[in-house]
C-alpha cells in the first residue's frame, strides 16, 4: 500500500508542475497591468512605476518570473495580495474553511442521495424505479448550476422564505444560522454531482450482477441481499471510486460559480475577485490549491482502491 501511494505521489509531481505553469503563462498573459492595481488611484510618475515594476521583478523575462515564483512557493511563500495589502496565505486560508465546508456537505449528500437510487434503479431494471432515477440523472447532469441556484433562490428563499437568498454565517457564531445559509448552496452543488454518481454506480452494479460469480452464488442458495453486500458491491465501488476522485474537479469548479452565485466568501469566490482585480499572487494561489486538492482526492481514490482490490497494490 506504501508502494502504490509512493508511485502515485511521484506521477503527481510532474502534472503539478505543468499545471502551475500553465495557470502562471496564462494569468500574466491576460491584458491588463497589475502595477495599475497595486498604485490604485494614486498615479505616481513614471519612474515610480518603473521601481516598482522592478521590486515586483515584472521586468523579468516571463520563465524568470515563473522561477523566482516557484522559489518562493515551495517554501511556503506566495506573496503579498495587492488588494488587501497581506500574505496571499492569511488571505487564503481566511476564505478556505468555507469551500472545504461547502466540497464536504456536497459530497456527503450527493453521495447519500446517490447510491441508494443507484442501487434502487439497478435492482428494478426496466420498472418504474430505474425509469424515475434515469430520469432525474438526466435532469440533474444537464441542468446548469447558476440556473437551478437562481431558481433555489425563487422557490425556497423568495416564495418561501424558508432560508435566506444569499450570504453566509460561520458554524462558530451560529450553528443554525450557519446550516441555512448553506442549504441553497449545498443543494446546488450536490444536484449534478449525486446525478453523475447515481448513473455510473448504476451502471457499475448491472455490470457486476451480469456476471458469472453472481449467478454461481445464486445457486448456491445465497440470497438477493447477500449476494449485493457481500459480492457485488465490494466489486461495484472500484470504478465508482475512480468517478469519485474525477468528480471532484468538478465539484471544484462549480463550487467557484456556487459561491458567486450565493456570495459564500469562499476560495472560488476570492479566484473570481483575484481574477477581476488582476490580483495576480492572490489568483496563483488559489489555483494551485484548487489544483492540488484534486490530485490529493485522486492518491486518495488510487488508495482507496488498492484497500478493495489487492490487485493494483502491486501494479508497476
Amino acid at each position: 500500500m506504501i508502494g502504490l501511494a509512493l508511485r502515485r505521489l511521484t506521477a503527481m509531481i510532474p502534472v503539478l508542475v505543468l499545471t502551475s505553469v500553465v495557470v502562471f503563462s496564462l494569468i500574466h498573459l491576460a491584458p491588463g497591468d497589475p502595477v495599475d492595481v497595486i498604485v490604485g488611484q494614486d498615479r505616481p510618475g513614471p519612474e515610480v512605476i518603473a521601481a516598482i515594476r522592478h521590486d515586483m521583478g515584472f521586468d523579468e523575462p516571463l520563465p524568470v518570473q515563473y522561477l523566482i515564483w516557484a522559489q518562493h512557493v515551495l517554501q511556503g511563500d506566495f506573496g503579498y495580495s495587492y488588494r488587501p495589502r497581506q500574505p496571499v496565505m492569511q488571505v487564503v486560508g481566511a476564505r478556505l474553511p468555507e469551500t472545504i465546508e461547502l466540497a464536504l456537505m456536497s459530497t456527503m449528500l450527493g453521495l447519500i442521495i446517490a447510491f441508494p437510487l443507484g442501487l434502487a434503479a439497478a435492482l428494478n431494471r426496466g420498472r418504474w424505479p430505474d425509469a424515475a432515477a434515469t430520469v432525474l440523472s438526466a435532469i440533474g447532469a444537464s441542468m446548469p448550476a447558476f440556473w437551478l441556484g437562481v431558481l433555489l433562490i425563487y422557490l425556497l428563499a423568495l416564495r418561501f422564505r424558508w432560508v435566506p437568498p444569499s450570504g453566509y454565517a460561520s458554524f462558530g457564531e451560529s450553528p443554525v444560522d450557519n446550516l441555512r445559509s448553506m442549504v441553497l448552496p449545498v443543494l446546488t452543488l450536490s444536484f449534478g454531482y449525486a446525478a453523475v454518481m447515481m448513473r455510473f454506480f448504476r451502471t457499475s452494479l448491472l455490470d457486476n450482477l451480469a456476471l458469472d460469480f453472481v449467478r454461481t452464488a445464486r445457486a448456491k442458495g445465497l440470497g438477493p441481499r447477500a449476494v449485493i453486500q457481500t459480492h457485488v458491491l465490494r466489486n461495484a465501488l472500484i470504478p465508482i471510486f475512480t468517478v469519485l476522485g474525477m468528480e471532484t474537479g468538478r465539484l471544484l469548479g462549480g463550487a467557484v460559480l456556487t459561491e458567486t452565485i450565493f456570495a459564500l466568501p469562499g476560495l472560488g469566490r476570492l479566484a473570481v475577485d483575484s481574477v477581476l482585480s488582476r490580483d495576480f499572487p492572490t489568483m496563483q494561489a488559489a489555483v494551485t490549491l484548487m489544483a492540488l486538492a484534486v490530485l490529493g482526492s485522486t492518491l486518495i481514490v488510487d488508495v482507496l482502491c488498492g484497500v478493495v482490490d489487492p490487485r493494483m497494490r502491486t501494479e508497476s
